[in-house]
């Protein structure tokens, strides 16, 4: 088939204004089929994409097909760079990958073994995941990638063993939220260590036509508090509604004769809650973020207003990061 011009692979194919849109955006790209695409078919994706732009007609291929490329491109090639990111660390890997995590973590957490050991694995999942889904445009160290995942994962441990012992004395259901607190500060700590360059240096912001203005250290606040947002609105549903399931199926007579469906059935409940909720929480806002100029450092609003065009300029754009 020709080039339709009527299909723009360079950006998503539902409209990013709106949450509707990019939850169809996300539910594409985290789908967990797209893991397991062999890295033949992901290099005929990327070419397949790239000649498209270019504007090279595309034979055999219908537009259902050139948009699965082109879902199969966004989930495993990295936005700023170009390159593969690492198969654990892509957002089709989250479902699957934190469903495992989390079901452990409910299932498993009355001793201080079993809460660090989970905690461990989970934050070097969680490291993993915001080291790939960086804004690549801002460098970071190996030492400060060790100290955010030894921060994240000391201050996990530390605050699932503190609300245990706060809640020692409560009933049991609610030593059960012990997991939710720790994943919750974890992520508190783990994304804004892990993106401290962008933090600190700024990040990247362009205008409207993606023509680089500057760095902007607001602007990266703004991109680390969505993500870090958005995380715990992953996770939130399961942990916070499982442990009240579980405390009523428990009291059942057949649960208590084969408690060995205990983590079989909370990681299965918690991977339901995930193929929903990963999509929901990466679409909670845009990809492209914006913040106005006025909201911009002194500094960095002189320079825009210097350029020719800087008087048409009210906006500014940056890629926040998943």
């Amino acid at each position: 088939m020709n080039k339709d011009p009527g299909i723009d692979l360079g950006s998503p194919r539902w409209d990013q204004a709106t949450l509707g849109g990019r939850l169809r955006h996300f539910f594409a790209i985290t789908d967990t089929r797209l893991l397991f695409k062999s890295e033949e078919e992901l290099n005929k994706a990327v070419e397949v994409v790239s000649s498209y732009r270019c504007g090279k007609a595309i034979e055999g291929y219908t537009e259902e097909q050139l948009w699965a490329a082109k879902h199969l491109v966004d989930s495993a090639i990295h936005p700023d760079t170009g390159e593969k990111m690492f198969w654990l660390g892509r957002m089709s890997c989250q479902v699957p990958g934190g469903m495992l995590i989390t079901g452990a973590m409910l299932a498993w957490y009355r001793t201080f073994a079993a809460v660090f050991f989970w905690q461990w694995v989970n934050q070097s999942f969680n490291a993993t995941v915001n080291y790939t889904n960086r804004n690549a445009k801002s460098t970071v160290t190996d030492t400060q990638v060790a100290v955010a995942y030894t921060s994240a994962t000391a201050s996990a441990t530390a605050a699932a063993l503190s609300f245990r012992r706060l809640t020692k004395r409560m009933p049991p259901l609610f030593q059960r939220y012990a997991p939710f607190a720790a994943v919750a500060t974890a992520n508190c700590i783990n994304i804004p260590l892990m993106r401290q360059r962008e933090v600190i240096d700024g990040i990247l912001v362009t205008n409207e036509k993606g023509e680089e203005l500057g760095h902007s250290k607001r602007a990266a606040k703004k991109a680390v508090a969505q993500v870090t947002f958005s995380r715990i609105t992953m996770a939130a549903p399961a942990m916070l509604m499982l442990p009240l399931f579980m405390e009523v199926l428990e009291k059942k007579s057949w649960y208590q004769r084969a408690r060995y469906l205990n983590a079989p059935i909370q990681t299965a409940l918690v991977g339901v809650s995930l193929t929903f909720m990963v999509p929901f929480g990466c679409a909670l806002f845009p990809q492209k973020s914006s913040m106005t100029v006025k909201k911009l450092e002194p500094d960095l609003q002189k320079s825009i207003a210097a350029r020719p065009d800087g008087a048409s300029i009210s906006k500014v754009f940056f890629n926040k990061g998943l």
